[in-house]
């Protein structure tokens, strides 16, 4: 049994309006994965995480540990802990993440920032400024909450001297794209993900890679961002052969995500079935969006495997085949 839905979405908008993030933690974890890449502070184009896989591995953590409360007597307190993380960061005291648990979420931002780079797009990165985008409590209605960050976030666009942001998720894209416009007076700044950039310079694969994998689509990049075909053109080029499942593109599946710490059941149910269409077409299955990826994988098991597009994408530009030379 879930925690009262009142107290969840209370904790997380009270974190988001405090301290800028539904699940704040250390900049220096969240930039971590940018330390070795020596990439130019800011600049007029930048990549943009909005640390959404950087923050997966917590969230994983919060929710387990949300769902045991939730089915002991302790949850008759969840409002005093509402109060209490008022004062106390206490997300960032208890989801603590391994750095095995880390590793893999933080390498997607790394690949991304590779893949541009091989495809010669200049960038810069905001590092401790790359700001939590507010999609989360924007699915869940704290509409007044979203609006002052949406305007903190562009704030530092305009201190920046940001013109262009490349994004890396779905979520993050759409809020930046999509919903900052509505909320922000004169927000004039080009948003693309990084699937678009790499579309657009159409780079070839420098290996050919093997095998049958199947593509679940993003939600809110097939529905709201109409970024569809670019994930097919890019894989296209891989090697890889590439089937549909049931419920594609526009008319794609949900992965049962971001609802999961209010209404787990259902959401299981939802990735439950998703992944049963999955497998029915391949064993391998490609997504493009951090939360499809671990309520997908966690649902599947071991029985559909579950990838990043990015780690194909590195893996056919050459990176995995010099990092297997050294």
């Amino acid at each position: 049994m879930p925690l009262p839905t009142r107290d969840v979405i209370g904790i997380l908008t009270d974190n988001l309006r405090l301290r800028g993030s539904v699940l704040p933690i250390p900049a220096r974890r969240a930039t971590r994965w940018a330390r070795e890449l020596d990439l130019p502070r800011g600049g007029e184009t930048v990549l943009y995480t909005g640390m959404m896989y950087q923050l997966i591995p917590y969230i994983e953590r919060l929710v387990r540990l949300e769902q045991r409360l939730g089915d002991s007597p302790l949850a008759r307190f969840s409002g005093v802990a509402r109060r209490v993380n008022r004062f106390v960061n206490g997300a960032a005291l208890i989801a603590r993440p391994s750095a095995g648990e880390r590793a893999e979420y933080d390498r997607v931002p790394t690949n991304v920032a590779k893949l541009l780079q091989q495809a010669g797009v200049e960038f810069g990165y905001l590092y401790e400024d790359d700001l939590y985008s507010g999609a989360l409590a924007h699915d869940l209605g704290a509409d007044a909450v979203v609006a002052t960050h949406a305007q903190r976030v562009a704030r530092s666009f305009r201190e920046h001297g940001v013109k262009e942001v490349i994004t890396i998720d779905p979520h993050t894209t759409t809020m930046l794209r999509t919903v900052y416009p509505t909320l922000v007076d004169d927000y004039d700044v080009r948003v693309r993900s990084y699937l678009e950039v790499l579309a657009e310079r159409a780079v070839p694969a420098q290996t050919q890679l093997s095998g049958t994998v199947v593509l679940h689509d993003s939600c809110v990049y097939a529905r709201y961002e109409n970024v569809v075909s670019e994930p097919r053109d890019l894989l296209a080029t891989t090697g890889l052969t590439v089937v549909e499942p049931t419920h594609a593109g526009k008319l794609t599946w949900c992965c049962g995500g971001p609802a999961e710490a209010l209404y787990p059941d259902k959401a299981a149910a939802v990735a439950s079935r998703r992944v049963e269409q999955l497998g029915a077409a391949a064993h391998d299955c490609v997504t493009m969006c951090p939360i499809c990826l671990v309520n997908l994988r966690k649902s599947a098991g071991e029985t559909v495997r579950f990838r990043d597009i990015s780690e194909y994408l590195v893996e056919a530009g050459g990176d995995h085949a010099k990092r297997s030379q050294i």
